[in-house]
Order: C-alpha cells, then sequence, then structure tokens
C-alpha cells in the first residue's frame, strides 16, 4: 500500500522521497479503481480533472478503498460518537453564571375535582400542585393515564409499549415518600411518556421501525434517570416515526387527536398525540428539524427544543450527533420550564452537555423585552396567514414593539447535507446489511433511499459545509446583539433548519385553528442558552390568548 502523508509540505516531501526509493507501484491491471470509474464519478462532485490527473489518483483512490474497507471491520455501535464536538457558542459569547431560584405562576386548580377523569386536562403545575397536598395519589393518577393509553391508544396507534409493572412500582415509591414527606417537588409522582429513541432498562426500544423492534438496551436513557430521580412515573414508550422521521412506524400511522384521519406529524408523533389526548400529562421528544415543533402544531399543543447540549443524549438514538436535541411535549409553557428544569445539565457521558443555569421566573416586563420578528416570512405563510396576524396584533396588544429582522443571507437549506452525511453514518451498518429492506417506508423520499444517497457526499464538502454553519453561528450571534428574541412563522422559509444548526433553544406554541379545523402555531426562538426568557414570553402570549385549553372531543 503506498504512503499516504498527512504532514507539513516540508515532511511530505522528505518522506515521499524515501519512500518513492522503496515502494513497487501497483499494476495497472491489479487496480480496483479504473479511469472511466473516476470520470463517471467527477459529475457526482461537481469537478472535472485532465487525463493525467485521474491517472495520477488512481492508485491513492484504491489505497482509500482499502482503507474503508478495514474501517468496515469494526463494529461501531450508534451510540458512539464523531471525535468531533459540534460547539454552538460563537466567539466572545458570555453567560450569567447565577443559578437564582425556580418561579412558578400560582397553580390554577387546587381542589381534588368530583370526577377524577377530569384529571387527564390538568396541567403538570396542577396536578402536582394535588399530590404535593396529598388530595390525589400518585397511584390514582397513574390508573388513569394507563387506562387511557389501553383505552385510546390502539385508536391513535401512539404507544408502542407499556410500562406498567415498572409505572405502578414508581408510583407506590412516590405515594409512599411523600406520605413521609420527603416532596422532590412538582414532577413527584406525576405520570408522563417517553419517545421510543430512549433506552429503559428491561423494555424494547424500536427506534419506530421493523429492524431494531425486538432491540433491548440494558441501560436507561440519562433524561429517564433524571426523571426518574425527580420521581417522574414513566407509563408508556411512545411511537415515532421510522428513525426519526414522520409519523409511520413499523405497525401503522401515529394519528392527530383533532382528526384521526390524518396523521399526528413526526417524528415525536406519539409524544404530541398521547399529550393532546389526554394520555399523559407530559411527553419527552426529540428534535433534529422540526420533531418537536411539527408534532406539536399539528396536534395543538406545545413544545419546547432547548439549546443544543443543555439536554443529555445518553441512551437516546443518535440521528445528527451535531444536531439531536431532547426536549419535552406539554400542555403549557410553564409546563415545559417544569420539565426541562429536571432533565437539564451536564453529562459527562454525553460530552457536548453543558451546566449553564436556567432561570426562570414568569414576570418579565414585555415592554423590555427587545423582539424582532421575521416580517418576509409572515408575510409569505399563506397558510397559516390569519392566524400569524392575529399572533403579531395580539403581541402588539401586550405592549411587545416588534422590530423587523431578516435571518443571515447563507445557503442554509444546503447544510441540510451535514445532516443527511451524519445519519447515513448513523446508520451505515443498517444500508451496508441490507436490513433497510425491512424498514415500512421504502419511498425515495424516506431513510433507505435517503442513506444510500448520502454516501456520495464527499468529506470535504461535508466540512465545507460546517464552515458555512460557523459563519451562521457567528452572524445569528450579532444578529442577537440587538434583541433578545425573535418570533416566526413555524415552517415558513429556513427558519426551522437555521436554528436548528445553530442551536437555539425554541418555544412552539398555538396560535388557533384554520377554517379545515387544522392547528396553527407560532415559534419564539430565544438566545442561546437562554430558556428563561424565551419560556417567560411565550408563556405571556398564551396567556393572553387561551389557546392550548380545548381538548380534541372525541377523547373527553
Amino acid at each position: 500500500m503506498r504512503f499516504r502523508s498527512i504532514g507539513t509540505i516540508f515532511i511530505f516531501f522528505a518522506v515521499f522521497a524515501v519512500v518513492a526509493a522503496f515502494a513497487q507501484e501497483k499494476p495497472a491491471d491489479s487496480l480496483r479503481v479504473t479511469g472511466e470509474m473516476v470520470a463517471c464519478a467527477e459529475s457526482l462532485i461537481g469537478l472535472q480533472f485532465t487525463p493525467i490527473e485521474i491517472d495520477s489518483m488512481l492508485e491513492y483512490l484504491d489505497d482509500d478503498l482499502e482503507f474503508i474497507d478495514s474501517l468496515r471491520t469494526v463494529a461501531v455501535p450508534n451510540d458512539v460518537p464523531p471525535a468531533l464536538d459540534f460547539n454552538p457558542v460563537p466567539a466572545g459569547m458570555k453567560f450569567d453564571f447565577e443559578q437564582r431560584p425556580i418561579v412558578l405562576s400560582p397553580p390554577e386548580k387546587t381542589k381534588r375535582p368530583r370526577r377524577l377523569k377530569d384529571l387527564a386536562w390538568y396541567s403538570v403545575r396542577d396536578l402536582g400542585e394535588l399530590v404535593r397536598t396529598r388530595q390525589v395519589t400518585s397511584i390514582e393518577l397513574t390508573r388513569l393515564c394507563i387506562d387511557r393509553l389501553k383505552k385510546y391508544g390502539p385508536m391513535l396507534h401512539c404507544v408502542i409499549t407499556l410500562t406498567e409493572d415498572l409505572a405502578y412500582r414508581q408510583a407506590q415509591q412516590a405515594d409512599s415518600e411523600i406520605a413521609a414527606g420527603h416532596y422532590r417537588g412538582p414532577l413527584h409522582g406525576i405520570p408522563y411518556g417517553a419517545k421510543d429513541l430512549l433506552a429503559v432498562q428491561g423494555y424494547p426500544t424500536t427506534w419506530g421501525t421493523g429492524p431494531y423492534k425486538d432491540q433491548v438496551i440494558d441501560m436507561d436513557a440519562k433524561v429517564i434517570q433524571k426523571l426518574e430521580g425527580a420521581g417522574a412515573v414513566l407509563v408508556a414508550k411512545l411511537s415515532m416515526g421510522e428513525l426519526a422521521w414522520g409519523d409511520v412506524w413499523f405497525e401503522d400511522t401515529t394519528r392527530n387527536p383533532w382528526n384521526i384521519s390524518k396523521g399526528s406529524s413526526g417524528s415525536s408523533a406519539g409524544s404530541a398525540s398521547a399529550v393532546s389526548a389526554g394520555l399523559v400529562p407530559f411527553a419527552i421528544g426529540t428534535e433534529t428539524w422540526g420533531s418537536i415543533v411539527s408534532p406539536s402544531t399539528v396536534c395543538g399543543i406545545t413544545g419546547l427544543r432547548p439549546t443544543y447540549g443543555r439536554v443529555s443524549r445518553r441512551g437516546a438514538m443518535a440521528l445528527s450527533w451535531s444536531m439531536d436535541k431532547i426536549g419535552p411535549l406539554c400542555r403549557t409553557v410553564e409546563d415545559c420550564a417544569i420539565v426541562f428544569d429536571a432533565i437539564r445539565g451536564a453529562d459527562g457521558q454525553d460530552r457536548t452537555t453543558v451546566d449553564i443555569p436556567f432561570n426562570y421566573s414568569p414576570e418579565i416586563d414585555l415592554g423590555k423585552i427587545r423582539v424582532g420578528y421575521l416580517k418576509n416570512d409572515f408575510e409569505a405563510d399563506t397558510t397559516f396567514k390569519k392566524q400569524n396576524e392575529a399572533a403579531l396584533k395580539k403581541l402588539k396588544d401586550l405592549g411587545v414593539e416588534l422590530v423587523e429582522i431578516e435571518l443571515p443571507r447563507l445557503p442554509i437549506n444546503s447544510l441540510q447535507i451535514i445532516l443527511l452525511a451524519e445519519s447515513a453514518a448513523a446508520f451505515d451498518e443498517l444500508t451496508r446489511s441490507g436490513r433497510d429492506d425491512l424498514m415500512t417506508r421504502q419511498v425515495k423520499d424516506a431513510w433507505p433511499n435517503v442513506f444510500r444517497v448520502s454516501r456520495f457526499i464527499p468529506a470535504v464538502e461535508y466540512i465545507q459545509a460546517n464552515r458555512v454553519r460557523t459563519l451562521l453561528i457567528q452572524e445569528m450571534a450579532r444578529l442577537f446583539e440587538k434583541i433578545d428574541l425573535y418570533v416566526a412563522p413555524s415552517f415558513e422559509g429556513d427558519n426551522l433548519l437555521s436554528n436548528n444548526l445553530t442551536g437555539h433553544p425554541c418555544v412552539v406554541v398555538p396560535t388557533g385553528r384554520t377554517r379545515e379545523g387544522d392547528w396553527a402555531s407560532i415559534t419564539f426562538i430565544g438566545r442561546l442558552y437562554d430558556e428563561g426568557t424565551v419560556l417567560a414570553f411565550a408563556k405571556k402570549y398564551q396567556d393572553a390568548t387561551g389557546f392550548g385549553k380545548d381538548h380534541p372531543p372525541r377523547f373527553k
């Protein structure tokens, strides 16, 4: 095999001279790569080489194939990240390192309802108060959720695995601790569901797809551990689009509780559907490019996509190591704040995580918050034009001064090759083994085909895309020097991809329903690690509109 140097130019020539004296060139007829192959491949990378240049490349390309063959002998599990950690922090950014006490709003409902089934629609904040004051037990809440999951789960196709035995053990423990005066906080005794890409010891973790439907990972994901530490009760592993795309999984399509003839969108499909239908008070989802924002919108609930690195991904399926984020889907903004406070924090096993304070209080002065808005995107979004205009008017009525802004003018959509390349690497073995044929969706616009196509993204262009991403991060930092947060239509333009690439936090809240009965939403995007401000701001809007208090009639 010929020597390949990656040192300085001087070392290269010195060593090359020695190697050239001893190395025997490969006979042309022994090469696996031919000039005709290279000539055909040129068009895939947008370059053109001369015949002499191509001839000089052949032995080295053959070496590359041997390198690849050798690397493929190593079995690399999905949870092993590349030795390249993405950092969303722009140069020169400073942080508030003082952690102040979390301030919550007073609970709205402080008395046990006459009908226990009405608790299905209570917020986490209200349920927590009823459990704390021992008016309602965790066992009662857990039984209510499991009964509703059994009754409505098959209709919505939102449950992959009920964790019934575990749930009752955790609920009994919660009740015993609270009775003994050991109260852990607002999630103590509260049931929840988790997207089925989070490992739970003793239960399948299917990642929503046939090739992994019998997979059992012998650990609890860090998020599951943290919620157990907060006293929460896991009642179900909820459906997700196959390998975190869409709402189709290996048995069916997860349904929208407002219209069960439609899907719930994805990929946190079951998490959104179960919260919307009153099957669980909150659920955990993930987002790489819209997987919290989209199902939250479709199902008329509230979601938080935290800053990249805020929540450990240990024990979670990896799709894109530099873009995956874990966050809560809830009925209210403040519920998102409560859950986020429990799951955030550094984890030595996920090196991307950071330990930066989360300072939340609902009492903020909207007149002092500098708020930008994407005027061009609002004008272009004709699907939800009526709801968007009403949302902007409501913000102005609340005393918010909106400043027109524009996102950096860079080829944002082209940066999706970062996600495509990383996802193809995450499921390299699935593609090479041919087991991708076991996946349910086999159309062009689905993972099996996309993984194959993504293998043709050159490594150089993946790195170049990440360099453009650095420019995007720096330009977004300059934008946030003028504003504290900005508001945007949820799906118009490049905003959703842009702030998933930069790692900024986002809160999505409902803004009403269209004439056809579909939910619309709006997103508030905050500064890096400033979930406290963007959540408090979104709560002011949500409280002023009342959206999110409606429930799908079929499930009442």
